[in-house]
């Protein structure tokens, strides 16, 4: 195909290259490689999003050639697009094949890598276990271990999940199928952001909702309603599988940070001693959207914060398909910045091992807690006198999100929310020295409810001397599902369960004078649906009731945190 130019002098562009797979369905990339005529690396990014035409030029001018594919049934590629809900697509297969078409181009001197992050990262994962003979290194980044992993313990996240439905899926598939406009997600965001937003977000029963979704993904919504604790993915039993190395990116504010724990799981089981040990992970003070910057929302982590992070892929690949020096197989497989301190660190996992203690605090109170100015209060061991603290959970009037326009996590001052009296605060005094989180906080929660079924949400804050009350990570639990995720357990009304919750990755640095402050509610909506109160389907019913709830906190029930504290 002649050069469909565009781009620089010594860049060469491709548009709509023919990909065929071994079905017979034809794939289309856009090509972008340097004009000379030698031979290069080869990197593929495979998306459902629509392939970019444009933005690869950093990649090309470091000596590589970049295919930028349209995925099975979406934008000029042919087939039927299949979601990611489903157990086993074609994907995978087609990856493969894909990799090994652009090692065989006569411009490609047969070393490819992959890339991409969220969905263009699942891609990779799906194909890496297949193993095509040409594949030697991964930059798959943002993308948990599980599905179930982005909707916690159960929970439907609407705030995402129907805006992605909306804006990113449905209007390639609309097109597709001659039905109205939106047919590109420009036009579906301006939709969305002035006028269906709010009627999406509000939707009962979300069981209805897939009726208002295209043909190809109406289907498959349905069903992931149907069995929303379905595991589908199975990344946890893929490493074995991986025989090449893998560079992932995340952050602690991105919604996909569970995509950390394809290290260890790497670490432990890939399939040759090069991937489990040259394996890496970067994470910082970032969120989905802006992986790599210094500021998000209204925090600015300095200048350290931001990382190029095509530099770092450059580099990457530079090694393992180029074997340019051998300084990256010296450094450490996770590097990680602390919030607070403002600096980045090393380790050899994630989460950190070496020089990691526990720190507990345990809940109390005069049983106040609900009120900002009230006596709720964090100490270091369990309390002698038996407490509780109580608050209505409304459904109909849910604690609300703090996050971005574009409605993704990021660090909120959770002081705005002072005014409500769902939320129980309990903290610290001032610091008198600091105090370094870093991995998995834990709470255990002993609460009892009037309701069968209910979510209990715990928050890490960071309370500065000012009254600024910075988010530093949470973790939730859809009561039904505490004991494990693939079984269903109501509760009895009023009586007392324990509630083990396991937070999101951190780093973090309490400074002195700060005060380390835990929240306890039972909402955050829209990030996380909500829920009814009535030991029913909350995907299939409007009905809507109101939960008296009950942290208990005493010898007997010590309701607590434990933090990962470095010594």
């Amino acid at each position: 195909m002649p050069d469909a130019g565009g781009g620089a002098p010594d860049i060469r562009i491709e548009l709509d290259v023919e990909v065929p797979v071994r079905d017979g369905v034809i794939l289309r990339a856009n090509i972008f490689r340097p004009a000379g005529s030698s031979p290069c690396p080869g990197l593929l990014m495979r998306t459902p999003y629509g392939k970019p035409d444009s933005g690869f030029e950093p990649l090309v001018r470091a000596g590589y050639a970049v295919a930028a594919q349209d995925s099975r049934g979406r934008y000029a590629s042919g087939g039927e697009y299949v979601p990611f809900t489903v157990e086993r697509t074609r994907d995978g297969r087609d990856g493969y094949d894909s990799v090994e078409w652009l090692a065989s181009r006569p411009w490609c001197n047969g070393k490819v890598g992959t890339f991409g992050g969220s969905y263009n990262a699942w891609m990779q994962w799906s194909l890496a276990r297949l193993r095509p003979p040409h594949l030697l290194a991964m930059c798959a980044w943002s993308i948990p271990l599980e599905i179930t992993d982005l909707d916690w313990w159960g929970s439907f996240r609407p705030g995402r999940r129907v805006k992605w439905w909306m804006t990113n899926m449905a209007p390639d598939l609309r097109r597709r199928h001659g039905l109205p406009p939106p047919h590109t997600p420009e036009q579906a965001e301006e939709i969305w952001d002035h006028q269906d937003q709010m009627r999406w977000i509000w939707f009962l029963p979300w069981m209805v909702l897939p009726r208002h979704l295209p043909p190809g993904l109406r289907e498959y919504a349905r069903d992931w309603f149907r069995s929303p604790a379905r595991r589908c993915w199975r990344f946890d039993r893929v490493h074995h599988e991986v025989e090449v190395p893998n560079l992932d990116f995340s952050g602690w504010y991105d919604h996909c940070n569970g995509s950390v724990g394809h290290l260890q799981l790497m670490q432990k089981h890939a399939r040759t001693a090069e991937a489990r040990e040259q394996t890496r992970l970067v994470i910082g003070p970032w969120n989905h959207k802006h992986l790599g910057e210094r500021s998000l929302g209204s925090m600015d982590y300095g200048p350290g914060a931001r990382v190029d992070l095509t530099q770092v892929m450059i580099r990457w690949f530079d090694h393992w398909l180029k074997g340019d020096g051998d300084g990256l197989r010296r450094e450490a497989p996770v590097r990680y910045f602390v919030m607070g301190s403002q600096v980045w660190k090393g380790a050899r996992t994630w989460p950190p091992q070496d020089g990691i203690g526990r720190c507990e605090f345990y809940l109390d109170s005069e049983g106040d807690a609900h009120r900002p100015d009230g006596s709720g209060r964090l100490l270091a061991s369990a309390p002698t006198r038996s407490g509780e603290d109580a608050y209505a959970y409304d459904p109909e009037d849910p604690v609300p999100t703090l996050w971005s326009p574009e409605m993704f996590t990021q660090p909120s001052d959770r002081s705005v929310l002072s005014h409500r009296r769902d939320i129980l605060n309990y903290r610290t005094g001032p610091l008198e020295q600091e105090v370094e989180v870093a991995g998995y906080p834990e709470a255990v929660l002993f609460a009892s409810t009037s309701a069968r079924d209910t979510d209990f949400f715990v928050r890490l804050v960071d309370e500065h001397p000012g009254g600024r009350a910075l988010d530093v990570g949470y973790g939730m639990v859809r009561a039904r599902h505490r004991i494990s995720i693939d079984r269903e357990d109501l509760v009895t009304p009023g009586q007392i369960a324990e509630y083990p919750i396991r937070l999101g990755p951190t780093a973090c640095r309490f400074l002195k004078g700060h005060r380390i402050r835990v929240e306890i509610t039972s909402s955050d909506f829209p990030n996380h649906d909500r829920n009814h109160n009535t030991g029913g389907n909350d995907l299939a019913e409007t009905e809507l009731v109101t939960a008296r709830q009950v942290i208990h906190h005493s010898r007997r029930h010590p309701s607590r945190i434990v933090l990962p504290v470095a010594g």
